[in-house]
């Protein structure tokens, strides 16, 4: 008689299997609450105890792990040695293992969970079934998801047996299953001992431990011929691209996610004022505060009204009805807002293809570390979520600086900072009026930002010049010089500091040094 093994914390559709195996004359072992579970609905289960003639204990951490099971999993069926070594052990095969594992990520999901109760939930046996099960495919089919009971059942009403490609693609699985699921204790315990100060030195871990889930394909990448996906994190923060709740619109496509993602970093470092970012192709096209977020998106607009055409729009405050019939005139491919005021969501679904997007912005925890790929590998960061205080930043020249002078060089280097190098962004304490994005010269970055400036008719007596890198020549404050700035913020430090703080002092440009620089490339 062929034998299933079942073993689940996720019930889903398990009636169903296991009907389909007693219809197939397969006799089911199975443990605890899925043996209750299942003999509860009429379908006779053997006890695990039964057949290893050992009793569960240590409070069920040892149930499986034996050798009628594993023996039962493992053993060859058309070798003649393992053939002997389970008749003399009196060892019967198992052919379906259908198990899933303990909820470990559920658990540590719960606020406040404790170390001791994470750590309860770490499944052993289940991990170790369904690994010599899957080792031994050929002959074991292997279940884990239970959105796979349907293929199982239809191949075992067709011919009473699975195929060898679904058991090998089953098997494939259980090894992704098993590393995600290790991987997510590992980093759980990693973040854990973070929080813990230890005198030993204990050798760093050599290998980087990523797990995501699938969360849904894309109709195509950066480019239409380009195939593409989404993947989330097992433990994802609430102020994440990946948990924003789509209310409107087409999906979103990878541009848009990329281009999102960027506008919510950028508003995150706004998060003490109404605030209101524009974004195209990853950079701000405008960024406003003001007192209220109808006031705000309007400075933002004033910032770049051509380039936001087609952008993304996110503001960090309640989006009112006065503001929705504003955006709803405007061709916008996404709009992102922590909550709408009555009446306003209505008005933005109107336009079908507008993906309109509400994103929790109560806890703004951002991921420790950026991850991008290089040929052959992966470069790791930590994320630019650096502390700053603009009362430490230190006069560089002669020319002294006014409170309101720094308060606006606060505002524009904290754009800046989110700006393609080389970056330059020209604004007053209130919004942007010249970006300069991604240029291959510092010089020449600062003359589109100041053209764009001067095409909006800024007041440059009013404007700070950011510089998200050190200015190294003169060349750049003699621009600035020429358009009339009188505020620049740079991180300082560069060789030619001298000669370009001459050259400040001499046009009467304050300068002042953060000694902290925002590449971002």
């Amino acid at each position: 008689m062929s034998r299933a093994l079942i073993s689940v914390s996720d019930k889903t559709g398990l009636i169903p299997m296991a009907q389909a195996l007693v219809e197939q004359g397969i006799e089911i072992i199975s443990t605890g609450g899925t043996k209750a579970f299942l003999d509860q609905a009429g379908i006779p289960t053997k006890a695990v105890e039964e057949v290893t003639n050992f009793p569960e204990m240590l409070d069920g951490r040892v149930k499986t792990l034996h050798p009628k099971i594993h023996g039962g999993l493992l053993a060859l069926r058309d070798n003649k040695d393992h053939q002997l070594a389970v008749k003399n052990h009196e060892i019967e095969y198992i052919d379906f293992v259908i198990v899933n594992l303990y909820p470990f990520k559920q658990t540590i999901k719960k606020a406040e969970v404790s170390l001791a109760e994470a750590i309860e939930q770490i499944d052993i046996g289940g991990p170790s079934m369904i690994r010599s099960a899957a080792k031994n495919y050929q002959s074991v089919t292997v279940v884990v998801d239970p959105r796979d009971y349907a293929q199982v059942i239809i191949e075992l009403e067709n011919s009473g047996q699975t195929k060898a490609t679904t058991r090998q693609q089953l098997a494939q699985k259980v090894f992704a299953h098993t590393a995600a699921y290790d991987a997510l204790i590992a980093n759980y315990l990693a973040t854990q001992m973070a929080e813990v100060e230890e005198e030993d030195q204990i050798t760093p871990v050599e290998s980087l431990i990523l797990t995501y889930d699938r969360m849904y394909d894309l109709r195509y990448g950066e480019n239409a011929h380009q195939e593409a996906a989404v993947y989330q994190k097992p433990i994802t923060a609430s102020y994440a691209i990946t948990k924003a709740k789509v209310l409107n619109g087409k999906p979103l496509s990878y541009n848009n996610l990329r281009d999102a993602d960027a506008a919510i970093k950028m508003i995150r470092d706004f998060a003490n004022q109404p605030c209101a970012v524009a974004v195209k192709h990853m950079n701000p096209c405008g960024i406003a505060v003001a007192d209220n977020i109808e006031s705000a998106f309007k400075y933002c607009r004033q910032a770049d009204p051509i380039s936001i055409f087609g952008g993304i729009v996110v503001v960090n405050r309640t989006l009112t009805v006065n503001l929705a019939e504003t955006l709803h005139s405007m061709f916008l491919d996404v709009i992102i807002a922590p909550s709408f005021e009555e009446g306003a969501l209505e008005i933005l679904k109107q336009k079908v293809n507008v993906r309109v997007l509400q994103l929790n912005m109560d806890d703004l925890t951002m991921d420790a570390h950026e991850m991008t790929s290089v040929s052959g590998g992966l470069l790791v960061q930590e994320a630019d979520l650096i502390a700053e205080d603009p009362s430490q930043w230190h006069q560089m020249g002669a020319v002294s600086i006014s409170n309101e002078q720094r308060q606006a060089s606060s505002f524009a280097w904290r754009v800046v900072k989110h700006v393609k190098s080389n970056a330059i962004v020209v604004a007053d304490g209130q919004q942007t009026y010249g970006v300069g994005a991604g240029q291959t010269n510092r010089v020449g970055a600062a003359k589109i930002a100041l053209d764009h400036a001067k095409e909006l008719g800024a007041d440059f007596s009013k404007m700070v010049l950011a510089s998200d890198a050190f200015i190294p020549m003169t060349d750049t404050i003699e621009l600035a010089h020429q358009y009339g700035i009188k505020v620049i913020v740079q991180p300082g430090g560069s060789i030619g500091d001298k000669e370009v703080i001459e050259k400040a002092d001499q046009y009467g440009i304050a300068m002042l040094a953060t000694a902290t620089r925002h590449f971002r490339h």
